[in-house]
């Protein structure tokens, strides 16, 4: 049986989707690096809401969701880009979220990571208020009994004048801290407003500045997410690290050789691709447990085409397709999200995500993620 997929020419060529899929099961836990999958939610598709309405998220299976994560062995790195933070999921939905999921994580033994940012300030803002927002939010996470990732700062971004201002705020913030946190260093493409972050758009001043942070308080940083997706800038950065402090990749487009590392060292995860990558990623990381880099390298490369994908141009709308494999896994049972952001890719987009994702072997179901693609093709008026 073949299905019609239309490409970016709108013309239609035949796919025969896979029969079977990957034989992928639960495993022991990781044993050489900590890896963490930032996690999507899923909203409530019978909420009467609009776009600019605060997110409805059906929290019973966003919360299924990361127990599917966490029974892997992924930690979840919580309430993050990938869960539609400033996209859709607004600072009180994130609030909520992370109560829920941090909750979730202690009674089944899994790890959980949150983000903490300033998103509830909602214009322009001082420094003084910048920090008091961040001060809230990590209250909130280190309440929950989460790891807190400081997360990078629209409203920062735009109130920072130079370098100065961030070795202050980020100063305050790591001194306060209960436990060690993981700063996070999203680029641009991600979030076109940090253009600029750590006060210069070069990004060799830029990189000493975050260093000059971490190595003022390396004792309350357990590492650091860089997305960059540069992957020699990764390399030269995490050769710089102060000792004990982990770098943790958040290059969705060479996270391969990024984990697998070299003589001189390696990255730990915490990536947004590992959402539908999940149990193929959690095989490949045993594996590389074992010491076998080619073996990992042999199930993890296949995956980048995927990755590259999802991530093409804008960047920002990466959630779109990691929700939309999501739906055609069986993880939920609509193609809804929050803020109205399926609407974000199109059909040609999908198609493809589709064909990498069945090649891969990752839907559990193949003939029923035919079946969704199908039920979606068809509202786009491609009968088959």
């Amino acid at each position: 049986m073949t299905i019609q997929l239309p490409d970016a020419s709108g013309a239609l060529r035949a796919y025969e989707p896979r029969q079977e899929p990957l034989a992928l099961t639960t495993g022991s836990p990781f044993t050489s690096r900590t890896v963490f999958s930032a996690a999507h939610v899923v909203a409530d598709p019978f909420a009467d809401v609009s776009p600019d309405s605060p997110a409805a998220v059906d929290w019973d299976a966003t919360l299924a969701f990361r127990r599917h994560l966490w029974s892997h062995g992924l930690g979840v790195a919580e309430a993050m880009d990938t869960a539609q933070r400033g996209m859709g999921l607004d600072w009180a939905g994130a609030a909520e979220l992370i109560r829920r999921s941090a909750a979730e994580a202690t009674s089944v033994g899994g790890r959980i990571a949150c983000g903490v940012g300033t998103d509830q300030l909602t214009g322009p803002a001082s420094l003084a208020e910048v920090r008091a927002a961040y001060e809230e939010q990590l209250a909130v996470v280190e309440q929950s009994g989460a790891q807190a990732i400081l997360m990078a700062s629209r409203a920062l971004a735009a109130a920072a004048s130079g370098p100065e201002d961030y070795l202050e705020v980020y100063g305050q913030l790591l001194r306060q801290s209960a436990e060690p946190v993981v700063l996070h260093w999203l680029g641009p493409m991600f979030d076109p407003a940090l253009e600029g972050y750590w006060g210069s758009s070069d990004l060799d001043t830029a990189t000493d500045t975050f260093l000059e942070v971490i190595s003022a308080h390396p004792e309350k940083v357990d590492g650091i997410k860089v997305s960059l997706l540069d992957a020699q800038r990764e390399v030269d950065l995490r050769r710089r690290l102060p000792d004990g402090v982990r770098c943790y990749t958040g290059d969705d487009f060479n996270y391969p050789e990024l984990i697998a590392g070299d003589e001189q060292g390696f990255s730990h995860a915490l990536l947004g691709i590992f959402d539908p990558l999940g149990p193929l990623a959690a095989e490949a990381v045993r594996v590389l447990d074992t010491g076998d880099v080619a073996g990992f390298r042999a199930l993890l490369d296949p995956t980048v085409d995927l990755s590259r994908h999802l991530f093409q141009t804008p960047t920002r709308f990466y959630k779109t397709g990691v929700v939309f494999l999501a739906w055609l896994a069986g993880h939920q049972s609509h193609f809804t999200m929050v803020g109205g952001l399926q609407s974000a890719r199109s059909l040609p987009h999908f198609a493809k995500a589709y064909e990498l994702a069945d090649g891969l072997g990752l839907f559990p179901d193949p003939k029923l993620a035919e079946e969704r693609m199908k039920t979606l093709l068809s509202v786009y008026g491609v009968n088959q």
